[in-house]
């Protein structure tokens, strides 16, 4: 019976690759690569020439059964992403789940990972932290992420585009308080690695305008002890009424929705929701809805 090797691969610098990596690249019968054009390139430069077959977002449900054949007929394969430690945040939990109910051996072959380099480099404390990858980019979803990151006591990583890093900031200073401190980095590894460290307040100034180029890794400090707590329930409160005014549900459903899921007063989840209202030009409020 084959054997599924998860291998890590660099997220910038080349020189990051393990030998085991390398090695287990040069072994095994296929290579399941998430972009095969850019695994190709890491192959070229290890002058190996493994066969490569596609396993992305849209055909990994269909790749199931060949990779199972594959392993049948006792063919070991190895598995990589773009960049980084597979499936965080990538394709393939699905044939793993797969090939591990199928009866194989699943193992890891471990090396570099964004998630890890950015909590480490980020100053803040790394002995407990939450990985919430890329949030939502509107709605309850993101809300509720939102508020977890902001009452969490553990540190929290997180993935965002270039182009919403500024926004996602803002985002944050808002539900978790402006002081609260953060680290942006971006392009780990690479020639122009950067990390910009401060509180959220300076960090959403700064990429308010100017977003950052390259990859980028957002770490957020934990919560202190009972820090805010009106505050940050307030700031929970508009921010899931607004999402849920978006979606387009009633708006006395989206206080009843606001008071159960973030243990408010009704009262005060109405007078949520009608602020929220009278500032989108909606005086009434809750009126209209049975």
């Amino acid at each position: 019976m084959g054997t599924l090797y998860l291998v890590s691969t660099p997220i910038g610098n080349l020189g990051d690759l393990t030998r085991r990596a390398a090695e287990t690249l040069g072994s095994v019968s296929r290579i399941l690569a998430e972009d095969t054009r850019r695994t190709r390139k890491l192959l070229s430069h290890l002058g190996l020439s493994t066969p490569l077959v596609s396993l992305h977002a849209h055909n990994e449900a269909s790749r199931q059964a060949a990779v199972l054949g594959w392993l049948s007929m006792g063919e070991d394969l190895a598995l990589v992403s773009d960049a980084g430690t597979p499936l965080v945040s990538d394709p393939g939990g699905r044939v793993v789940e797969a090939v591990l109910e199928g009866g194989y051996t699943v193992v890891p072959i471990p090396g570099p990972s964004a998630v890890l380099a950015a909590l480490v480099a980020s100053g803040l404390p790394s002995e407990r932290f939450s990985f919430l990858g890329f949030l939502p980019r509107k709605g309850s979803e993101r809300a509720d992420l939102l508020e977890r990151i902001a009452s969490s006591p553990e540190t929290t990583v997180l993935f965002e585009s270039p182009e919403r890093t500024g926004a996602l900031l803002g985002a944050l200073a808002e539900r978790c308080a402006p002081h609260r401190r953060a680290a942006v980095a971006r392009e780990l590894t690479k020639i122009h690695e950067e990390i910009v460290r401060g509180t959220l307040g300076v960090l959403r100034d700064r990429f308010a305008e100017a977003s950052p180029r390259g990859e980028v890794t957002l770490v957020v400090e934990g919560a202190p002890p009972g820090e805010g707590t009106a505050e940050a329930d307030e700031a929970a409160a508009r921010a899931l009424a607004g999402a849920l005014l978006d979606e387009g549900m009633a708006p006395s459903r989206v206080a009843r929705e606001v008071a159960r899921r973030l243990k408010l007063s009704r009262n005060r989840a109405y007078q949520v929701v009608q602020d929220l209202s009278e500032v989108n030009g909606d005086p009434d409020g809750t009126e209209g809805d049975g």
